[in-house]
């Protein structure tokens, strides 16, 4: 089944943009709107080295609790979403949501409709355009609270995702690459316009623990303590809930502070 949200459902998710579209139809759950979330984009056709981190990268930040937004194509969308898993990603269609694009990415985004969350801003039978790839872009990057370039060539739609992350005010990260790889995304680091990932476990640490268990409810309770708040701070908002969380090992009080394991 697609469903509609008019506007005022969810333009507080799109802040950052200067003309939020009048209505998205969707597949799937709108609670992953509430989660952190990050933009990841590059290259349909990822180097081994962007192929591997980039599902890595989309991997451990989904560990966290991390919601991955990216477009649905081919390359380096398709393995962001693929390493986030199907119930932590939200995929952003270039065309209506009942035409799968590109065919190749089907099963995928039936998948993330099934478990996490299709988003469209054109009509149902909408077929794909240039232009309706931008206003797409446009989209992954307002989702996010940041922008991950894996990579990119000087000319690609993967650096108009960065002009639109620039003009939005986001962060943008990207992976270095070897000198005549990946201009694009280097030319950003030549510029200081981006910073380097250089250690993911590094990088996805800073949205929070890995957690061990895996049937943990990813709720408000969760994402709180992914912050290692104190333990004054976190009784204070959850009261008992801290120390029935401990007693089944979900989490540690050490040192004064809440650690999510």
């Amino acid at each position: 089944m697609i469903y509609k949200l008019e506007q005022e459902q969810f333009e507080s998710h799109l802040q950052s943009l200067k003309k939020v579209p009048k209505s998205l139809s969707y597949k799937g759950s709108l609670s992953l709107l509430e989660r952190p979330k990050v933009a990841i984009v590059g290259s349909r056709k990822p180097t081994l080295y962007a192929q591997k981190y980039t599902y890595l990268l989309a991997k451990e930040l989904a560990k966290r609790g991390v919601c991955v937004v990216s477009g649905a194509a081919m390359g380096v969308d398709a393995l962001a979403h693929e390493g986030a898993g199907a119930s932590n990603t939200i995929a952003v269609l270039g065309c209506g949501i009942e035409l799968a694009y590109p065919a190749i990415n089907t099963r995928m985004i039936e998948d993330i409709a099934s478990q996490g969350l299709v988003l469209s801003q054109f009509e149902n039978d909408f077929r794909a355009t240039k232009w309706s790839f931008l206003l797409r872009n446009e989209i992954v990057v307002s989702l996010g609270e940041v922008l991950i370039v894996t990579q990119a060539d000087i000319n690609s739609g993967s650096m108009q995702s960065v002009k639109y992350a620039k003009e939005q005010g986001k962060q943008i990260y990207v992976l270095p690459h070897p000198i005549g790889e990946s201009e694009g995304s280097n030319g950003l680091l030549a510029g200081n316009e981006a910073q380097a990932i250089y250690d993911i476990e590094e990088f996805a640490s800073k949205w929070g623990n890995a957690v061990q268990n895996s049937e943990m409810k990813k709720d408000d309770f969760f994402y709180f303590c992914q912050k290692n708040p104190t333990l004054d701070e976190a009784v204070e908002r959850f009261g008992e809930r801290v120390y029935t969380e401990e007693l089944e090992g979900t989490l540690v009080i050490k040192n004064g502070r809440v650690m999510m394991l």
